[in-house]
């Protein structure tokens, strides 16, 4: 009951943020644009799958350390009251990450349904679409509420959480792709599939494009990934890797969140 209460309250205090409604006006504006600009439902997914996989990433982090300063003072004096610290951080988290989903959902739902594609082949693309959207939300609000957490600075935790979005939206694939070209003469299924595992936003992508069923376009590590990822088993198994990331991210918020002196 505490929890529910909890996510209620943070949702009811997004909604009377017009930040929130400046991320829903966003993505409402960008679906009635690409859109327009092309009817064609499947490639309209396929332009928004390189946005969602960057943006929403960077969205969830900002948003989840802005909420976290913005709010320090009134969580001190919730702290002051019988109140386990597991759940004021589990109810902020969960109603941060909910907001932001459901902003996504909407801003792209409401267009992409306007133009039919509740009644068209694509569908599903554009469900698994914006279900890895919401996964992403939810593990980078909880990776910036982990560096909000531990660092007191706000200038810190506005630059460690955008160094850490930049690290797996950026350098990571740089990094990775040199790494494949060192070691080309060895075998690389293994260490491929690894690489993107340890990579939340890399793995969005190969579902996507799995889901898309252009893998073919990424050569040699869309064959691999398509080999492994691409039957029902394999997809469950990346599913099971993205809901892992979410478990982390929330596991050490509430390792800092127990420990910290507020």
């Amino acid at each position: 009951m505490q929890l529910y209460k909890i996510v209620r309250y943070v949702i009811r205090d997004l909604l009377r943020s017009r930040w929130t409604y400046v991320y829903f006006a966003f993505y409402y504006l960008l679906g009635m644009v690409l859109l327009f600009i092309n009817r064609d439902l499947s490639k309209a997914v396929i332009t928004l799958m390189n946005i969602i996989t960057i943006l929403t990433p960077l969205i969830g982090t900002v948003f989840g350390v802005m909420y976290y300063y913005n709010s320090r003072e009134f969580i001190q004096l919730l702290l002051a009251q019988p109140l386990r610290r597991d759940m004021l951080f589990s109810g902020q988290y969960i109603g941060v990450s909910l907001s932001l989903s459901l902003s996504l959902i909407l801003g792209l739902g409401i267009p992409f349904s306007m133009y039919g594609v509740l009644y068209s082949g694509v569908i599903w693309d554009f469900a698994v679409l914006l279900v890895i959207g919401g996964f992403l939300t939810f593990i980078f609000v909880g990776l910036a509420l982990v560096v909000a957490l531990a660092n007191d600075n706000r200038i810190k935790g506005f630059g460690y959480a955008i160094f850490l979005w930049l690290a797996f939206a950026v350098v990571y694939d740089g990094l990775f792709l040199l790494g494949l070209l060192y070691f080309r003469d060895y075998p690389l299924e293994k260490f491929a599939l690894g690489g993107v595992l340890v990579n939340p936003i890399d793995l969005s992508r190969i579902l996507i494009l799995l889901k898309l069923d252009i893998a073919a376009l990424m050569g040699f590590t869309g064959a691999v990934f398509k080999k492994v990822f691409g039957t029902s088993v394999g997809m469950i198994m990346a599913f099971g890797a993205l809901l892992l990331w979410v478990w982390i991210p929330w596991q050490l918020m509430l390792w800092y969140a127990r420990r910290k002196d507020f």
